[in-house]
């Protein structure tokens, strides 16, 4: 992401801005800048004296501001991390008091505004000498509130946003390439069917990865597979493939596989994969041009994987896709106690194949 190199280019080059917002969805990003912060702007002689990391769950607002006005000691900085922001009350959106509220209530409400109006003074004028970074994860910060509006203001923002599963192949390309080596398109397929869109966890086991592997090298699927504890013929990407040819055989050797060993392939999994997958051969039924590229294109997808689409396209017309919805969201349902007459995982799962391929 352009924003968050840009932004650690800065830091590293020690031009920074007094204050950093850094929130949303996807922890990732957040941990990429405020991790470089913590354990690369100050030299260690510097962070004893000079480094305070706070967690939002043990401090309030007060006791913030008061770590942010100190002075650095034999530094041209200090530096303030607060983590899990999203504890502190007064990130939040403050509301008015209200008639029915008690007494202790609506004081408690008035200290919290105070302590909110001190913080944006504090922003509109902060310590040039201190950097305040602020992490809030997970939960989107409620736009209408003063101290959001502040922020977006006076202190560089980041929203880091959750990226869709179909975009997750890519930037596991993307993050490989910037690293040194490359990756299969298959192999970064199967990392995404496996780890989903947490972008932490991908690149850890990217990490593991490249530890045996030679710099500039392919990263390819047998090693996802070795690395990741990824049967070689038994995954849900090897389903894909045998749902698409409509090989009955293979697809229930696949199945009973998952059967015996679920936590290795969990339903829930299995099922979203599977409905993710099936979209994209609906989408393939109303692209015009059906050449390679620009099924790929329209399907969002390496071209690598456009003739596997095709050939499901062919196998499976929209009125049987229709019916595949229908299907897996039953077994979804079924598969949390909905109108289920004590089927179990492995019924469900060869039921569901079974309604699939006839």
């Amino acid at each position: 992401m352009k924003e968050i190199d840009d932004i650690l280019t800065n830091i590293k080059r020690k031009i920074v801005k007094p204050v950093y917002y850094l929130y949303g969805e996807e922890p990732y990003y957040i941990d990429v800048i405020s991790d470089y912060i913590e354990h690369h702007f100050l030299d260690d002689s510097e962070k004893e004296f000079n480094q305070s990391v706070l967690y939002g769950k043990d401090v309030d607002l007060g006791t913030l501001l008061s770590y942010t006005k100190r002075f650095p000691m034999m530094s041209d900085y200090q530096v303030v991390i607060l983590k899990e922001a999203q504890n502190i009350p007064e990130f939040s959106k403050a509301e008015a008091n209200s008639g029915n509220e008690s007494e202790s209530d609506s004081n408690k409400k008035d200290k919290n505004n105070a302590a909110g109006k001190a913080f944006i003074s504090y922003l509109e004028n902060p310590m040039p000498s201190t950097v305040l970074v602020i992490c809030q994860k997970h939960k989107k910060p409620d736009g209408r509130s003063a101290i959001y509006k502040a922020f977006q203001k006076h202190a560089v923002c980041v929203d880091s946003k959750k990226l869709y599963d179909n975009k997750i192949p890519d930037w596991i390309s993307n993050y490989v390439k910037e690293i040194g080596y490359s990756i299969h398109p298959r192999a970064a397929q199967l990392m995404t069917d496996y780890l989903g869109a947490n972008l932490s966890k991908i690149t850890n086991e990217i990490s593991k990865l490249i530890i045996s592997i030679p710099k500039g090298a392919e990263i390819k699927i047998e090693q996802i597979q070795e690395n990741i504890g990824i049967s070689k013929e038994f995954n849900v990407f090897e389903l894909q493939d045998a749902l698409a040819k409509k090989d009955a055989f293979k697809s229930n050797q696949i199945i009973n596989y998952f059967i015996a060993n679920p936590k290795e392939n969990p339903f829930q999994l299995v099922i979203s994969t599977l409905y993710g997958y099936f979209n994209k051969v609906l989408l393939y039924h109303f692209v015009q041009d059906k050449n390679k590229f620009n099924v790929a294109k329209e399907l969002g997808v390496n071209p690598y994987f456009a003739e596997g689409y095709i050939k499901a396209g062919q196998q499976y017309n929209t009125l049987k896709l229709k019916q595949i919805f229908h299907h897996l969201r039953e077994c979804d349902v079924k598969s949390k106690g909905v109108d289920n007459y004590s089927l179990t995982y492995g019924e469900l799962m060869k039921e569901l194949i079974f309604k699939i391929l006839h």
